[in-house]
């Protein structure tokens, strides 16, 4: 196995990943690629379905530079690993030598077992049912031990730092500026005293548990792409599958619940967190596309990102957003 390059990868290089590269850091572990190589729909790391003779096709991450550290990593592999050993139906790294970080020349990668699916159905009392109980083994495995190196769900990450590079770097149009200023600094002291004034014990989450990341087969879900794991409150990989009017939401809810609390205790109080883990994310996302910007692939995949619309109906959002948390 080839051991790391210490040359600090350049996100030139990141982008201009080439399946030879891929072919080759495969190899570099004793298999034998058929050459076929097919990206998948992953922006933040670069995802390859990779055909390997004699044997089903795997799938390669091959991560962003300077977004984790190896032991951040190395922490997400580990929770995973130790969820599949548990026979909860998580996809996690297959292991060479021990190790589930890869390392060839400067790209640092992982290798997954392919795994087919749809996205759930989440208008299906018994999808919704499962979900939570899978959820709940989760987070009760999750609740067990605390991350050491990976961050929390959080303010600064979230929001304060998100918010610094858009105004910093220029992405939000002139007209708009103070106006975008204004709401987050009318929304920070309301997230603040939401996520303080709800007593939660953090635990491992998945972090980023939208539809999107569930594939539904006959046999039930498989959990995938766990790298947004964080700590943080239970109801951050819940109120993601919720969708549709209030009332829809409220079901959806109920019925994860009840399949959740089989195998988990839930502390109801976290539900007053939903519109304030709703603001969050809107904010993250927008600073997440800012910060990828110069990457290629993100002004030809996210034409919509960056124009006078685009922040206009943010603003719009955010007004919506600072009236929910008021309610609450």
């Amino acid at each position: 196995m080839e051991t790391a390059d210490t040359t600090e990868l350049s996100q030139h290089d990141f982008a201009a990943l080439a399946p030879e590269t891929i072919i080759s850091a495969v190899e570099s572990l004793g298999l034998n690629c058929d050459a076929r190589v097919f990206a998948l729909n992953s922006y933040e790391n670069r995802v390859y379905q990779i055909g390997i003779e004699d044997q089903p096709p795997l799938i390669g991450k091959f991560y962003r530079p300077n977004r984790w550290t190896d032991e951040q990593i190395i922490e997400e592999h580990d929770f995973t690993t130790e969820l599949a050993e548990l026979d909860i139906p998580v996809v996690a790294p297959l292991r060479f030598d021990g190790r589930s970080l890869l390392h060839y020349r400067q790209y640092r990668f992982a290798l997954y077992p392919r795994k087919g699916g749809r996205t759930p159905e989440l208008d299906n009392r018994e999808h919704l049912l499962w979900l939570g109980r899978y959820l709940g083994r989760i987070h009760a495995v999750g609740a067990t031990r605390r991350f050491q190196y990976r961050p929390g769900v959080d303010l600064q990450s979230y929001v304060i730092r998100p918010v610094d590079f858009l105004l910093t770097h220029g992405f939000i149009p002139e007209y708009l500026r103070d106006v975008y200023q204004g709401l987050i600094n009318a929304l920070m002291p309301r997230l603040e005293q939401h996520l303080s004034s709800v007593s939660y014990q953090p635990i491992r989450l998945h972090g980023d548990c939208h539809p999107g990341n569930i594939l539904w087969h006959d046999s039930g879900p498989n959990f995938v792409d766990f790298d947004d794991s964080r700590m943080g409150p239970a109801v951050q990989d819940l109120w993601m599958l919720l969708s549709g009017e209030e009332d829809d939401r409220r079901h959806q809810l109920d019925v994860l619940l009840d399949g959740y609390f089989q195998f988990h205790e839930f502390n109801l109080a976290e539900t007053k967190l939903i519109e304030t883990l709703r603001c969050m994310r809107i904010v993250h996302y927008s600073g997440w596309l800012a910060q990828r910007w110069t990457d290629p692939a993100f002004p030809a995949t996210f034409t919509w990102f960056n124009t006078p619309h685009y922040w206009e109906q943010q603003i719009l959002q955010l007004r919506e957003q600072l009236a929910q948390v008021q309610e609450d």
